[in-house]
């Protein structure tokens, strides 16, 4: 990532990427996508672990890969994406070639990346936030997002980001479905029982309260209070961590992408 934002925040990511995942699926559009999506190899629930190294590898193509692996992810996920289409049954119209839904999915993960920046790299100058803004328009243009549709600044992406919450709405199939994410349920029991209301509870601090009124979850002071203790503690780990080790998982998994192109595997 080019400029002023440190991307060795990225790895502290995890503990938001369930927050990020409900953030994305509150377009109806794309939650029904997901859940009813026939694509098995991309199931989180069928194959966790593949499924994960898929998003990770996404986020570190977009944010820190060269054009050419760019373009290469982007046809493997295309591969995927042209099986994912509603259905007469579908209760919402959905294609997962849909520029519009790709480009709400890109502003979600851009929102994350910048709240990493935020509460755990400490970063509040405004110009920094600004070139981290535009380095993040690859997160939707890596796939079917024009540049164009990109907002042209951060002032113009708030504008898009509070119209487009008119259209955030979570029904009950989409919202099991998101519940057991951040519950960690796609684990096996014992890990899931051992980290799984940790994980609800870090994902329903870094949501939102729209997003998190969407999934019925509960939020006091005291929990509010519990959180910021658990960031400013993760702040001060962060650095004190040696940078390859704050980078990882996505140092790792920008490696194996560039293994797997040059032994010719699949990528997605």
């Amino acid at each position: 990532m080019a400029g002023g934002a440190d991307d060795s925040v990225l790895g502290a990511g995890l503990l938001a990427g369930a927050a990020n995942v409900i953030m994305q699926l509150s377009r109806p559009g794309v939650g029904h996508g997901v859940v009813e999506s026939r694509v098995d190899s991309g199931n989180l629930f069928k194959r966790p672990v593949k499924r994960t190294r898929t998003t990770i590898t996404y986020l570190a193509v977009a944010l820190l890969g060269s054009d050419e692996e760019r373009a290469a992810f982007r046809r493997a996920v295309n591969r995927q994406h042209a099986q994912v289409r509603s259905t007469e049954r579908s209760p919402v119209s959905y294609n997962a070639f849909d520029p519009e839904l790709q480009l709400w999915v890109a502003a979600c993960l851009y929102k994350g990346v910048e709240d990493l920046h935020r509460l755990i790299g400490d970063v509040t100058d405004p110009e920094v936030l600004e070139e981290l803004y535009r380095d993040s328009a690859a997160l939707g243009t890596t796939l079917q997002v024009r540049e164009d549709m990109w907002p042209a600044d951060r002032a113009e992406f708030e504008r898009y980001w509070n119209e487009q919450l008119d259209h955030v709405h979570i029904d009950d199939t989409v919202r099991d479905f998101l519940h057991d994410v951040a519950a960690l349920k796609f684990l096996p029991a014992p890990l899931s029982t051992a980290f799984g209301g940790f994980n609800l509870f870090m994902t329903t601090g870094f949501l939102p309260p729209r997003f998190r009124e969407e999934m019925r979850l509960p939020w006091t002071d005291r929990d509010q209070a519990r959180f910021d203790r658990i960031i400013a503690a993760l702040a001060t780990a962060q650095k004190l961590t040696p940078k390859p080790l704050r980078r990882f998982p996505f140092n790792v998994a920008l490696w194996d992408l560039r293994i797997r192109m040059r032994r010719g595997m699949p990528l997605a």
